[in-house]
């Protein structure tokens, strides 16, 4: 059985794309979270720099774990509301890490919002999930057990599932 992952770069474009997509024009807030902390900020920063290779402006925020001290209020009014007030600000997307799990109070902010997966099977909990519009494995791929996209080796037998293409 071979099995095949993406490359993060790709991965990487697509998810920018299909933000994009939907938020190109005006100023929006994606929020992105997971278990691990550090590897989320790592792939908000990496996003980022991902969508400024595809032409548009991103600007980078990080938001404290719960246990660490936190203004709603100093948030709001230095990071969310420059985004919504009238100004010199063009198009951009702002990336704030840690801002589901430990930040609740916050949940209607975001236009958009990406759930990174750790590699515990802890990690994977429905709760985290079932919050974001996005859901992202940032496992490596030879680590990931059954979870990675598989291509059987026998592929008769694989293509006896798929359905009879349509044509017209």
């Amino acid at each position: 059985m071979t099995t095949w992952a993406p490359e993060k770069g790709d991965t990487l474009q697509a998810l920018g794309t299909e933000i994009l997509h939907n938020y190109s024009v005006g100023r929006a807030p994606v929020a992105l979270d997971g278990p691990d902390r550090a590897a989320v900020a790592a792939f908000a920063d990496d996003l980022g720099a991902s969508i400024v290779a595809l032409g548009h402006a991103a600007a980078r925020a990080s938001l404290p774990a719960a246990a660490e001290p936190y203004d709603e209020k100093s948030f709001r009014a230095e990071v969310i509301d420059p985004l919504r007030e009238p100004g010199e600000v063009g198009d951009v997307l702002l990336l704030v890490d840690g801002a589901l799990t430990d930040h609740p109070e916050l949940a209607g902010l975001w236009n958009y919002s990406i759930w990174v997966t750790g590699s515990d099977a802890a990690d994977r909990s429905l709760a985290g999930r079932a919050r974001a519009t996005a859901v992202i494995d940032n496992t490596d791929p030879s680590t990931r057990g059954g979870s990675s996209t598989t291509l059987a080796d026998e592929r008769p037998r694989a293509r006896r599932h798929l359905p009879q293409p349509v044509t017209r």
